[in-house]
């Protein structure tokens, strides 16, 4: 609806302009100021001022009056009237608007999932190298990377989501050398839990301890255990593969436990080995050695990217023949672009000059890089001293899963309230929205951010039950929840909206519920927008004004005491839409939706 509304306001503001021969490349469309009661705005007057010799507010009234008379010449569905407020255009939806946005969004629980496009999309995320648990300082990687792949899902695109897994370079190598090398009694420590990454990255930890304090003699016959591995898995030795796999597999099965308490699942774990095993890497590396770009420099084969704006060559095979990770990750995205339409990556800050670099190198070996997209994020940081950690190396994802529970938890149990929790909550409702709230105020608070912006995670903000936070706008869902659980246990019958008569959307006469219809109907075109430009954190900011458009609606308009029949549907049918427009913007950023809190 508010897609097709905006249309509407852009052809009637066109046709106005160009009746009063202005330009028209420049519509100045955007949301009205929160002082204004409109649907939309434009600031055009502003643009023209200059041009048309007269002040904004005067431009802008004679706009207006070219827009009304657009609006006399075409029939327009929604778009119902124009006014000026200074130097603004302001335009207002009818009563058909309001309509169809009820029928939509309270008789569709999908509501804001836009029609099928057609169009494969793989998001690779998180990516982690197995060589032990997942650090919270990389948290954001799972969370934005599952949200950007949800957002463009609810967009229309067909996604997968694939973890792109590291197990060939020298990393694996030292982990499955030290595995294989030391024993249980080697170890100086105990495993941190029970999961299979925390024993194991032991002897990750230990074999690089080893290669930094032993003799030299002894770190030469290691490193040379080390090269043998690599240089088994670069000539595809079936039994270099298993041993190295054997290590990679455990890691990545305790990893795996750890992202699916966000939680954050995947369709392919797609590995590096894949493309050393089938011949893609090496037939890579031979391409890029004919191109004009590659010179042997420094012992190893190298691509100069200037042309590109890069100064720093990019290394691609070493004197030996081995590859790289990113000589294999060329390969990997060419085989993407075999099977899907478009591919997008999340990635760290560190890595933003290995994604210069693979864009320059995937064009040089003739690739449509307008085919791929990054999402690159900064890392997250938590304030010294105010997290306990089972761990003297770090702080890991798990802990900080653990302690949000926990202190979702005691904020569920102290706050007694009626407007934040029952009396009749039981042992298990209490257990059950300290993980709803906890795994959700970790999400929330790290998806709203913008990802280029680095954060420094705050338990107070992060569970503010009255601020800008997940629980904050998971009350709304809980809220609306509550409202309809009344209305069945009193018999009355959820409306149907729609424009057969069984609910007269009109009825809504107050601007708080006509507001919170306005914020209804702009869902579908938020996801819309937020999907082209791979920014999930405009879905948060959306759910946090949806809140206050909802939280006064529900202050100033009773709902199952509205003084008619008419006007308690209407408001009924309105509790449904936005329960439903809640639920699936929580799901966009993979916030749980609590039916009650």
């Amino acid at each position: 609806m508010f897609r097709r509304f905006r249309s509407e306001v852009e052809s009637a503001l066109t046709a106005a302009l160009s009746s009063l021969e202005f330009p028209t490349d420049d519509l100045g469309i955007e949301e009205p100021p929160d002082d204004m009661d409109a649907t939309l705005a434009s600031s055009v007057a502003f643009r023209l001022a200059g041009e048309a010799g007269a002040a904004p507010p005067v431009v802008a009234a004679d706009v207006a009056e070219a827009v009304e008379s657009a609006m006399d010449e075409d029939e327009y569905d929604y778009l119902a009237a124009v006014d000026v407020a200074g130097p603004y255009v302001n335009f207002h939806a009818g009563d058909r608007y309001l309509v169809d946005t009820l029928t939509a969004a309270a008789g569709d629980a999908a509501y804001g999932n836009l029609p099928d496009r057609d169009t494969s999309v793989v998001v690779e995320h998180t990516s982690a190298n197995p060589t032990g648990p997942v650090h919270v300082g990389r948290a954001r990687n799972p969370i934005v990377g599952d949200a950007v792949a949800t957002l463009l899902s609810y967009a229309g695109y067909d996604v997968d989501r694939h973890y792109y897994v590291n197990d060939a370079g020298r990393q694996m190598a030292v982990f499955t050398w030290a595995y294989e090398t030391f024993d249980e009694s080697d170890l100086d420590e105990e495993p941190a839990r029970g999961r299979i990454e925390y024993d194991l990255v032991r002897y990750y930890r230990k074999g690089n301890a080893y290669l930094e304090e032993a003799d030299p003699d002894d770190v030469e016959a290691a490193e040379a255990e080390i090269a043998a591995i690599l240089q088994g898995l670069e000539a595809g030795e079936e039994e270099t593969f298993e041993r190295v796999g054997e290590v990679v597999d455990q890691v990545l099965g305790g990893m795996k436990g750890c992202l699916a308490r966000l939680p954050a699942e995947f369709d392919e774990f797609v590995k590096e080995t894949r493309f050393m095993r089938d011949g893609s890497t090496a037939e890579v590396a031979t391409r890029l050695q004919e191109s004009g770009h590659a010179v042997y420099e420094e012992d190893a084969w190298q691509l100069e990217l200037v042309d590109w704006g890069i100064e720093k060559n990019l290394v691609f095979l070493r004197s030996d023949e081995t590859s790289l990770y990113t000589t294999r990750d060329l390969a990997h995205h060419e085989w993407k672009f075999a099977n899907y339409d478009r591919a997008v990556t999340v990635l760290g800050e560190d890595h933003k000059l290995q994604a210069d670099q693979l864009d320059a190198a995937l064009e040089i070996l003739g690739n449509d890089t307008d085919r791929l997209g990054h999402v690159i994020y900064s890392y997250v940081n938590l304030p010294d001293g105010k997290m306990s950690t089972r761990r003297g190396t770090g702080v890991m994802l798990d802990d900080l899963l653990d302690e949000a529970i926990d202190r979702a938890r005691e904020a569920v149990e102290t706050r007694l309230d009626d407007r934040i929790r029952d009396d009749d909550l039981t042992d298990e409702d209490v257990e059950r929205i300290a993980h709803q709230v906890g795994i959700g105020a970790v999400r929330y608070d790290i998806v709203s951010k913008q990802p280029t912006k680095a954060i420094t995670f705050e338990w107070e903000d992060a569970l503010d039950f009255e601020g800008q936070s997940a629980p904050y706008v998971q009350y709304v869902h809980a809220r609306c929840c509550g409202i309809i659980d009344e209305a069945e246990a009193a018999g009355v019958a959820l409306p149907e909206a729609g424009t057969d008569g069984t609910v007269d959307a009109t009825a809504l006469e107050t601007d708080a519920a006509r507001e919170l219809v306005r914020e209804v109907a702009r869902f579908p075109a938020v996801i819309e927008s937020a999907a082209a430009d791979l920014e999930p954190h405009t879905v948060a900011t959306f759910t946090r004004e949806f809140a206050e458009a909802y939280n006064r609606f529900y202050r100033e308009c009773p709902v199952l005491t509205a003084e008619r029949d008419d006007l308690r549907d209407a408001r009924l049918a309105l509790v449904v839409a936005a329960r439903n427009t809640m639920a699936n913007a929580l799901d966009v950023l993979g916030v749980e939706a609590p039916e009650s809190m």
